[in-house]
């Protein structure tokens, strides 16, 4: 995988230390979207079935991409609707972390939506929490009320209680006002405290993780 090679561990080693230098999730109290980031559940206004996908279509795109257990994608999958109904885009993508109790997240995937779009997104962020280790492997992320793509640049806060794990994978859920996205995971179980932190999609690749 690309994001496997040398100058990206590099860049793990960086974020590292910026967090531990600068404290964990520093940057949230600047961002203002993340006041509407507390727990529980929304309904998603993406209602029509032409400017969404449904379940099965998303199942087996997660499912072809990940490359994990079938069943344990669709029973995910079968939550994340259940609370959030269809999303209108997903990205699919790669990503690596690294954390001695503060950690870091760096990944790089493609922004697809409902009406044909596609765009290159890059993502980092912090964590905290009982994490120590490394992991770097595929993603794939619902999006859900994202009323145009550039409304994805923007940072994700983690929304509390909201970790789910089935057969060796894992998805939990970050908000930004009305703006969700739900990224699923292989082997996430090893690094729980990746789920604590926040996810700022940028333009461009970017070793600062706050």
């Amino acid at each position: 995988m690309h994001l496997i090679k040398n100058h990206l561990f590099k860049s793990l080693i960086i974020g590292v230390s910026l967090a531990l230098i600068t404290g964990t999730l520093s940057g949230c109290a600047n961002n203002p979207s993340a006041s509407n980031t507390t727990g529980g559940v929304q309904t998603n206004t993406a209602t029509n079935d032409s400017n969404s996908y449904n379940e099965y279509e998303t199942t087996n795109e997660a499912v072809n991409f990940l490359g994990g257990s079938a069943e344990a994608i669709a029973k995910l999958m079968d939550k994340a609707f259940a609370d959030y109904g269809r999303p209108n885009a997903y990205i699919k993508g790669e990503e690596a972390g690294g954390a001695i109790v503060l950690g870091v997240r760096y990944g790089k995937g493609e922004l697809v939506t409902k009406s044909g779009q596609r765009t290159t997104v890059y993502w980092q962020g912090p964590s905290v929490g009982w994490d120590f280790g490394g992991d770097a492997g595929k993603v794939f992320i619902l999006v859900y009320n994202l009323p145009q793509t550039d409304l994805i640049f923007q940072r994700f806060a983690g929304v509390n209680g909201s970790l789910y794990f089935v057969g060796g994978l894992g998805m939990d859920y970050l908000r930004s006002q009305d703006i969700v996205v739900a990224p699923i995971r292989v082997g996430v179980g090893l690094r729980l405290g990746a789920s604590v932190g926040y996810m700022q999609f940028t333009r461009d690749k970017s070793y600062n993780p706050f």
